[in-house]
């Protein structure tokens, strides 16, 4: 509809006035017989009107749609529950040689086990006395391993509520689709706080369809320092005396999970990488078309135009100028005789 706009106009708008007043222009035979003449006005007139059609042309947004591709998808929504209570910071662990902390090798091992997941919607749920989620179920990878780094020992106080996790974590995943729930549990201890038991909350995650995978982490054996810190009166301790092994191995039962047992960061380890093979949910497949805009092609092709169209005339001028100034030269330089020098 807007490519005949120039020739309407060109119709229906007043013609310009001739000006009054003018200027010479001696040489204007020169300059009129290689502007081209009626021949030349032709040619410009096509040219503007070949630039405004591909400025329309680039208005209309031309884009190219390639054939429909269908991607099906699988993944799951995994809600991860780490105990950052007090126990956590007993130093049974041995990193790179050297003895870490327990919050130190859960959060380099779970750390690598978030970042690749991914496709997965991941979740992660903090509990000491009380459980709060730290990051809602995101495909986000990188913050959620952010989140689970900055958190430290005490931030939910110093208990364990492992039913508080385990109820507050059903409450998320009840807003997903019943095939894809699942809790990944950590914790070194036994529930000594909160309102829910862990039982009664097992109970409700087997009736929500949430299946609940547990993880008692922590060595079995630990030397304790003896006097300022000395090999003098040291004495061999077990550090996991206070997991309950026994209520974790049946809330995993009851909704049909796994229990396993972390005693150093390689088992640790072992137990995610066996948990990265769980059977994936397929979701709905998604169909869509890639797309190009090709309205650039048209607009660098009326930009090319227009800088050759704004040329021609000083070409054209400078060519004249030339044919002109040989002439100027010899009427200028005359000899005593008459004759051109």
């Amino acid at each position: 509809m807007l490519l005949p706009l120039p020739l309407l106009a060109r119709q229906m708008l007043p013609k310009s006035e001739p000006l009054s007043s003018a200027l010479k222009v001696p040489y204007y035979r020169e300059l009129s017989h290689k502007g081209g003449g009626a021949a030349g006005n032709r040619l410009n007139l096509i040219l503007l009107w070949f630039i405004w059609t591909l400025l329309v042309a680039a208005a209309a947004r031309p884009q190219w749609y390639g054939e429909p591709i269908s991607q099906t998808s699988s993944a799951r929504d995994l809600l991860i529950a780490v105990d950052i209570s007090g126990s956590m910071e007993t130093p049974d662990m041995i990193l790179n040689g050297n003895p870490a902390m327990r919050i130190t090798a859960v959060k380099n091992v779970v750390g690598d086990f978030v970042l690749r997941r991914k496709g997965d919607r991941l979740g992660l749920v903090l509990f000491g006395t009380r459980a709060y989620l730290q990051a809602p179920l995101t495909f986000d990878r990188e913050t959620v391993d952010t989140l689970l780094a900055e958190a430290q020992i005490g931030f939910a106080g110093q208990g364990t509520a492992i039913g508080d996790a385990i109820g507050l974590s059903v409450k998320r995943l009840t807003q997903r689709p019943a095939d894809q729930r699942v809790l990944i549990l950590l914790t070194d201890g036994a529930n000594t706080a909160g309102e829910v038991a862990p039982l009664k909350a097992a109970e409700l995650a087997k009736q929500a369809g949430v299946k609940v995978y547990t993880i008692g982490v922590g060595a079995e054996e630990m030397v304790q320092p003896g006097l300022l810190g000395s090999r003098f009166g040291a004495r061999r301790i077990n550090p996991s005396r206070d997991l309950d092994s026994k209520t974790l191995q049946a809330i995993a039962d009851e909704t049909d999970g796994l229990y396993f047992r972390a005693h150093n960061p390689q088992e640790l380890a072992n137990i995610y990488a066996e948990l990265d093979r769980l059977e994936p949910v397929e979701q709905e497949a998604e169909t869509y078309r890639p797309l190009k805009s090709l309205y650039v092609w048209p607009l660098s092709t009326a930009l090319l135009l227009s800088l050759l169209w704004a040329a021609i005339p000083l070409i054209t001028s400078g060519s004249s100028a030339l044919v002109h100034r040989p002439g100027k030269s010899a009427r200028a330089g005359k000899t005593n005789g008459g004759q051109p020098v």
